[in-house]
């Protein structure tokens, strides 16, 4: 049987994070969706899948996930997947969102994503593992390009041409995420323009808008501010290429009050003037 492809969804949302809950039920936020970390509510019951019901009552909800090891010569975890799909089947989700990455090897998970290299053997790998995925989930995946911050001596293939080839072999969709996109082309010198010419835009079906911060050597993808200009020229530029496409703010650290990201938010859904006055 197909995976149910995810249906285009325009509209513009946050990530949903636990300072945030109260008010997200207590009153209706102007959002058009929220995301949530699929492994927090992979339970049978309790207090956490009460209030995602609860959420899901009011707004769309995308499940994003950050530990389905998509990358790893493991294969996938049935067991997992079969409780995102349980999770999945009772939310109803936009989609399901993961990493194009490895999390762990031999039952040890990092808690990281950690990179791949980008050739034919890894690429075998990640599809191989993408299409048991959406075989178990029922779904095609919609999948979110990393931050990286160091380059492989064995790449056959550049990053745009990997995700565009795995879209190709499997089916699956892409996550956006621009932070990511500036954070790896600052750190390896490439052109930003020319990595958004060589994606396949039609298979976008998310963006993420999120903040970095400046390490020693590179950017780190923290996650943990407010989003930069850079980014934000990055999206303005690249938008008016895409069709309908969830656009959200994702903040994981250092989180704001609730005023801040919908201020940003507004930002995002007036992209022709982005720039601060």
């Amino acid at each position: 049987m197909q995976p149910t492809i995810p249906p285009p969804f325009q509209g513009y949302g946050l990530g949903l994070r636990v300072p945030h809950y109260a008010e997200f039920l207590a009153r209706q936020q102007p959002v058009d969706f929220v995301e949530v970390i699929s492994e927090n509510f992979m339970v049978e019951g309790g207090r956490p899948l009460d209030t995602l019901a609860r959420i899901r009552d009011r707004y769309d909800v995308a499940l994003h996930g950050v530990s389905m090891n998509l990358g790893s010569d493991d294969g996938v975890d049935l067991d997992y997947l079969r409780r995102l799909r349980a999770l999945a089947d009772t939310i109803e989700p936009l989609w399901l969102s993961d990493h194009v990455s490895w999390t762990g090897v031999g039952g040890i998970n990092s808690h990281d994503l950690l990179p791949l290299p980008y050739t034919v053997e890894a690429l075998d790998v990640l599809a191989r593992n993408v299409l048991d995925a959406q075989d178990a989930l029922g779904r095609a995946l919609v999948l979110e390009n990393p931050s990286t911050y160091l380059s492989f001596s064995d790449n056959t293939m550049d990053e745009p041409g990997f995700l565009r080839a795995l879209c190709e072999r499997t089916g699956c969709f892409l996550l956006l995420d621009v932070n990511n996109i500036v954070v790896s082309a600052t750190n390896h010198g490439l052109d930003t323009e020319a990595w958004i010419e060589r994606l396949p835009l039609d298979r976008v079906r998310q963006i993420h808008l999120a903040g970095h911060s400046q390490g020693v050597d590179m950017l780190v993808d923290t996650h943990d501010a407010p989003v930069p200009e850079t980014v934000w020229d990055l999206y303005r530029r690249f938008l008016p290429r895409l069709g309908e496409v969830a656009v959200m703010i994702e903040r994981d650290d250092h989180i704001p009050p609730l005023p801040e990201l919908l201020s940003e938010l507004d930002r995002a859904r007036q992209p022709a003037i982005v720039a601060t006055p």
